[in-house]
């Protein structure tokens, strides 16, 4: 059954373990809000904010993210690269990410910002002119990842092959763009 918000603004609710399949959010508000676990399949999230907010183990097979902002949000172990594809943008700022997945996703008008991304997957994605700026990037994986004009800006912690991966004009911050050159097990001083 489908149930339609618009330009709602929701704080402090507790839709952990709950089911909210195919509902549809346009223009609304989400503040501390709690959605770990929670059944999030087919929903639909357009111009949608999120503040504060646990997303931990949530399932968005299908979901739409269509100009989503999330901020302070916690979102560890989400399979984004099951969402729709159509359209999908989030920006994330001083979010935690860790061990979701971003696999073979095209994610070139998303950004990431401050936020926690370790053992985040990225195999296979379109990250072209992306902005990862000031993130933990500890054990992400980046294979086969398209990485042309992205900004690692101040990021860390990351391993990026430059062999498999496509890096043209992407901007990295010293010291951290010795994370380049992981694979080859040089001492640098």
């Amino acid at each position: 059954m489908e149930y339609e918000y618009i330009e709602e603004t929701i704080i402090n609710k507790d839709f952990s373990n709950q089911s909210l399949s195919r509902h549809i959010y346009e223009y609304c508000t989400f503040k501390n809000c709690d959605f770990s676990n929670a059944d999030l399949s087919e929903c639909k999230f357009i111009e949608t904010e999120f503040i504060g907010c646990n997303f931990s183990n949530a399932n968005i097979a299908q979901a739409s993210f269509q100009d989503v902002k999330c901020t302070q949000c916690k979102m560890l172990g989400l399979l984004f690269d099951k969402c729709n594809a159509f359209s999908f943008t989030i920006h994330f700022d001083q979010c935690q990410l860790n061990h979701s997945s971003f696999y073979q996703m095209k994610l070139n008008r998303s950004s990431f910002l401050n936020s926690q991304l370790e053992s985040v997957d990225f195999t296979e994605a379109d990250l072209k002119k992306v902005v990862l700026r000031q993130c933990n990037l500890l054990n992400a994986t980046f294979d086969n990842t398209n990485l042309e004009n992205a900004d690692f800006t101040q990021s860390t912690h990351y391993a990026i092959d430059p062999e498999t991966n496509k890096v043209k004009g992407a901007r990295f911050s010293l010291p951290e763009v010795v994370g380049l050159l992981n694979k080859y097990n040089i001492k640098i001083k």
